[in-house]
């Protein structure tokens, strides 16, 4: 998987553009909370955690790109923003997620760091319940033309502090022995919470 800003066009965090520089949301241990979702992404043992005021991550198995080895992959990787910081216009989670999920193969296992995906195949589309909201999710399998293949997945649903904001969490996770299990990526899912003190939800002018 080719974190936010490796692949062509990832969803970098907030002020690295000259843009104001955000107060970093509060955060708790064991989770990467992303200020601007009002959400928080657990953080699996032996995974690393970063927090933002717009976005969040967590990610395991840093290696070289294998068609770009002076960036950085890793073997697994969930990465939260607005869905409006992602140029994504939905007005229903369904709607966000099937419309991030090729832009996420794309991003994550395409372009420089990967080659060209060949093929892909929906592996699930449907309704989930996150941080206490009706969310909705789409999953592929991709097979690149470099180095391994790859799962990724689109959750898409209404932040926990501002219902008119959606909130688009990306996962990538490697077709790798050494990768984790994609059941690790449903445990994600599950334990996504609303960030302790609310978060802002002030993610629609990003």
């Amino acid at each position: 998987d080719a974190p936010p800003g490796q692949g062509e066009g990832g969803s970098g965090g907030g002020g690295e553009d000259g843009g104001p520089q955000l107060p970093q949301p509060q955060t708790e241990d064991g989770f990467a909370t992303d200020g601007a979702s009002g959400i928080s992404i657990p953080v699996p043992t032996g995974w690393k955690g970063e927090s933002g005021p717009i976005g969040a991550g967590v990610t395991t198995g840093d290696y070289p790109c294998p068609g770009e080895t002076s960036q950085t992959c890793v073997l697994g990787g969930v990465f939260s923003a607005p869905a409006a910081a992602l140029e994504i216009n939905a007005k229903t989670a369904k709607d966000a997620a099937e419309k991030d999920i090729e832009a996420n193969a794309k991003d994550s296992y395409g372009g420089a760091t990967y080659g060209e995906i060949s093929s892909h195949q929906q592996l699930k589309a449907e309704a989930v319940t996150v941080a206490g909201q009706k969310g909705y999710l789409v999953r592929w399998k991709v097979v690149t033309s470099k180095g391994d293949d790859g799962y990724v997945q689109s959750l898409a649903f209404p932040s926990p502090a501002n219902q008119d904001l959606i909130v688009v969490v990306r996962s990538g996770f490697d077709v790798n022995v050494k990768a984790p299990k994609l059941t690790v990526m449903d445990d994600i899912t599950k334990g996504i919470k609303k960030a302790a003190g609310g978060g802002t939800g002030a993610g629609q002018g990003v």
